[in-house]
């Protein structure tokens, strides 16, 4: 029998250049929009994520899969997938993916600030359409 997950959990929406980050709680299965990590052409800035991980100290790894609306890979999901597998290699959590079909748009929709980047509310939505999922 798996044992649930409980506690803090930590989201990501990846992309090339920002990857959004949220907190969420099972408890309460909320989330909350937490930071933009810079990537570079895909690697991301490690020191900044390990920070989140010794602040926030997740039980969990939550990693949006970018997907077409017909549920088809795209060219990001590949990607997306494998810094998945390093997370969850570099901080020994459990990584579990789900589909982000339109997250962003979404994102863009509830954001106050027009000029602002949208990644970690992006990473919101993510991380409460899991915790709807438990």
């Amino acid at each position: 029998m798996t044992k649930p997950i409980e506690g803090v959990v930590i989201g990501f929406d990846f992309g090339l250049k920002r990857i959004g980050v949220a907190i969420g709680q099972t408890i309460t299965r909320t989330a909350t929009p937490e930071a933009i990590v810079a990537s570079k052409d895909g690697k991301p800035d490690w020191e900044h994520i390990s920070r989140l991980f010794e602040e926030w100290k997740p039980s969990a790894i939550v990693v949006g899969l970018p997907m077409r609306l017909n549920g088809e890979e795209q060219a990001l999901t590949q990607p997306a997938r494998k810094f998945g597998q390093r997370l969850s290699g570099r901080y020994q959590r459990p990584v579990y993916y789900i589909e982000e079909q339109l997250s962003s748009i979404e994102a863009e929709q509830r954001k106050t600030k027009t000029d602002q980047p949208m990644d970690d509310h992006a990473a919101q939505i993510i991380l409460e359409n899991w915790l709807d999922a438990l």
